[in-house]
């Protein structure tokens, strides 16, 4: 009585080139390129710099450690170097763990 009939309407014939596809593909494609450029490459780029860095170390060199801690490279290891923190006090860590290599003389 109120609803009146509703027919279906036939959707319009595709066109052949598939260019709705590539269309629909470009925005992930675009977004992927700018998070490449953005985050993924600089990142990369620092871990590569602290790697040489890390293979850079030589005794007496004077450094950070992740705790925040200075001290001058005692003893080197393959995987790790003891820091000499004050007058006797050493300590060991992980190669990984030097966040800076500071220039001579800033540690006392």
């Amino acid at each position: 009585m109120f609803i009146s009939q509703a027919f279906a309407q036939t959707a319009p014939a595709a066109a052949p080139g598939g260019t709705d596809t590539l269309m629909s593909l470009l925005p992930l494609v675009l977004m992927f390129v700018v998070l490449y450029f953005i985050m993924i490459r600089p990142q990369m780029k620092k871990q590569k710099e602290h790697k040489a860095m890390i293979e850079a170390l030589a005794k007496g060199d004077e450094v950070v450690i992740a705790g925040g801690l200075l001290g001058k490279v005692a003893k080197l290891g393959d995987n790790y170097l003891h820091v000499e923190v004050a007058g006797g006090v050493e300590l060991q860590v992980q190669r990984g763990a030097v966040v800076q290599v500071l220039p001579k003389g800033t540690f006392k």
